[in-house]
């Protein structure tokens, strides 16, 4: 298995408290510990590397017994080569990879496992993961058993949109909510949020070689100014230049951010309907979104919720974090967006999903308010039969429309399985 997913997403302590549950658990970094990248040179037989990783760590590799892992393995891609003969040769032992830049090497080797690896994408905490940190596992135990016949209780309803409120301000990077969880401070959480922030920066350093990092840093920053529009590079800077494209691809291939093409939606697959020149990007994490686009604490925790929700794109940044969290973790989601631009008026789908091959419809309302024209509009033109509002709301249904609350985003999925 490859573990896929941005900085500081929690990949090894994850894979580490996996490797608790195995007799024996292995650990190999290839920055670390250089030299033992030269055990991948050459014959890449799984029995002879193993051999000799066994003699080095002191610790036993067996079939069925032993997590080996293998973290910063970009740093040595012939460790990643390596990935498809342990399946081939040795399929009873547990290998399981991750790496900081992993994405870079993974683009670089063509072909190298095809059908032989699986992957798991790592995310930031989705707001039912933030439940469980919390301790409010009940909580989170009331969302997943809801539904459009079973609205969460109005008590436990108002509870939760509090509780989402905090989870704005801390995001889902671990570092964050365990400082939080362990300080009760907001304040002190988002200091953590400044320091992921320059380690994030520091990292556009180690693409020198790819491109400059003061413009990767231009374009990170942008991606959270135009965060919920049409993504225009002029807004970076007046200057033409196939760097700033260059640096949004790095950027999204890294985990920073995400591209969401805009589809005609005509039919399925809605990927083969993209206009690839038209699309927008979203931030990875809500906390980082709030916290590079200057949120305001004191004001924040006084503010009507919303007020708070509609502030810039939060709502409709929330709502895309938690459906990619609450995908099956193999599989990255195919989610997109509509718009139409007509002199009769524009109508505009937040996101377009398929579920069960038919296509979904998803608009997003910050508050209890707000105008439905364009989901009825798309509903009509495309001939379907539902589509979802999700906003402050519990869960209803009206009509063709079905609506969710923010805070079980990610459950769409499951809901409409």
């Amino acid at each position: 298995m490859v573990v896929r997913g941005a900085r500081q997403v929690g990949k090894t302590y994850s894979i580490r408290a996996l490797g608790s549950t195995f007799p024996n658990f292995l650990e190999v970094n290839f920055e670390e510990t250089r030299e033992v990248r030269d055990f991948f040179s050459g014959n890449l037989d799984p029995a002879g590397i193993i051999e000799r990783l066994a003699i080095y760590y002191s610790i036993p590799v067996r079939e069925g017994e032993t997590l080996l892992f293998f973290d910063e393995i970009q740093a040595c891609p012939d460790a990643l080569r390596s990935l498809r003969f342990f399946h081939e040769k040795m399929p009873g032992l547990h290998v399981i990879a991750a790496g900081s830049l992993l994405e870079f090497a993974l683009s670089e080797i063509a072909s190298y496992g095809v059908g032989r690896i699986e992957y798991s994408y790592l995310y930031p905490l989705s707001f039912l993961e933030f439940l469980d940190a919390s301790g409010k596992q009940g909580l989170r135990e009331t969302v997943k058993s809801a539904g459009y016949d079973r609205p969460v209780d109005p008590v436990f309803h108002k509870n939760l949109l509090d509780l989402l409120k905090m989870y704005l301000v801390t995001g889902g990077m671990p570092e964050s909510v365990a400082t939080y969880m362990k300080t009760n401070d907001p304040l002190v959480s988002q200091k953590v949020l400044d320091d992921l922030l320059t380690t994030l920066y520091d990292d556009f350093a180690k693409y020198r070689g790819r491109l400059p990092a003061g413009k990767l840093s231009e374009v990170f920053q942008s991606i959270m100014f135009q965060a919920g529009l049409k993504f225009k590079y002029s807004k970076i800077s007046e200057e033409r230049s196939s760097t700033y494209k260059n640096c949004l691809d790095l950027l999204v291939r890294a985990g920073l951010a995400y591209r969401i093409y805009h589809t005609s939606a005509r039919g399925l697959p809605l990927g083969a309907q993209i206009n690839d020149r038209k699309f927008k990007v979203l931030p990875f994490d809500a906390g980082i979104y709030q916290r590079i686009s200057g949120l305001n604490l004191s004001r924040f925790m006084v503010a009507d919720y919303d007020e708070l929700i509609n502030r810039g794109s939060i709502a409709e940044i929330l709502v895309f974090l938690e459906m990619v969290a609450g995908h099956p973790a193999h599989l990255k989601p195919e989610i997109f967006y509509w718009h139409r631009e007509a002199r009769a008026g524009n109508a505009e789908i937040d996101y377009l999903v398929t579920i069960n091959k038919k296509i979904i419809p998803i608009e997003v309302k910050a508050g209890t308010k707000g105008s439905m024209q364009s989901l009825y509009i798309f509903l009509s033109e495309r001939a379907l039969d539902c589509g979802i509002r999700i906003s402050s709301e519990n869960f209803t249904h009206m009509d063709r429309i079905r609506t969710m609350p923010l805070y079980a985003a990610g459950e769409v999925w499951r809901i409409f399985r």
